[in-house]
């Protein structure tokens, strides 16, 4: 049996209004979290089955999802999974278990962060401050008023061997072939291939698509560099794109 509760306290610090989707099969942890949420200006829907956590996502259009891992029945792996067929919500995936396969299957299929019980209050609210504040797509600024004329050039997809990445529409090709990325996978790339050769650090690469605010652990940032090599079929003995910059991070092949 799934609840669904909409707040609607206005919060001083928050000027924008977000929605959040919980999700978890114990009642009290979810009225916990939603309440957390909920005095930060959030409104919160709830759900304690992943089915029931899907019709509400399709129905809400939540901005962030804070989804459990272990659940009977659809559990957050299969629901994060079918929830990216249709929404760009952000993922904040929970688990009980510090184990990275957790952390690792959570993330393939579209996890943006995690966190691991118990948390307080002021992590989780922080954790998903800093994703929201990050732009989700490319078509997040499209209904905003432009001055054409001081429009910036059109920029020429960035090319490296078989791999081409264009900036401006997001998209990304591998032998022509096109390859899905998320957000976050897509934001890696950016970075890295804007200044090919250079070597960033995690922690660097953190800031740059994380953002300051976020204060998470590095793990995260291999863990998405892991995911966007594999859908690159770039070979991690021998590698055409991503390079490892042994004790200090990555670096995008300059040719």
């Amino acid at each position: 049996m799934a609840a669904r509760e909409a707040t609607t306290a206005p919060s001083p610090s928050v000027g924008t209004r977000y929605r959040a989707l919980v999700v978890d099969d114990e009642p009290a942890f979810v009225r916990v979290v939603a309440a957390y949420l909920a005095r930060d200006g959030f409104e919160v829907d709830t759900a304690t089955d992943g089915t029931e956590a899907l019709r509400l996502a399709a129905a809400g259009h939540p901005d962030v999802v804070v989804l459990d891992v272990m659940m009977p029945g659809v559990d957050g792996v299969e629901v994060c999974r079918r929830l990216r067929t249709f929404s760009d919500a952000y993922v904040l995936m929970l688990t009980a278990r510090a184990e990275e396969i957790d952390v690792l299957v959570g993330l393939s299929v579209g996890a943006d962060d995690y966190l691991t019980k118990p948390f307080s209050s002021r992590v989780l609210v922080a954790r998903i401050r800093s994703m929201l504040r990050r732009p989700r797509t490319a078509g997040d600024t499209a209904g905003r008023a432009q001055d054409v004329s001081a429009e910036p050039p059109h920029r020429p997809p960035r090319r490296f061997g078989a791999l081409e990445i264009n900036t401006e529409a997001r998209e990304v090709t591998v032998e022509g072939r096109s390859v899905s990325l998320t957000p976050l996978e897509f934001d890696l790339l950016a970075v890295l291939s804007s200044r090919p050769g250079t070597a960033f650090s995690r922690a660097r690469l953190r800031e740059e698509v994380w953002g300051p605010g976020w204060f998470g652990d590095d793990r995260v940032v291999a863990i998405h560099i892991g995911h966007l090599r594999r859908k690159l079929g770039d070979d991690v003995t021998e590698p055409r794109y991503i390079r490892t910059v042994r004790g200090v991070g990555y670096r995008m092949a300059s040719g």
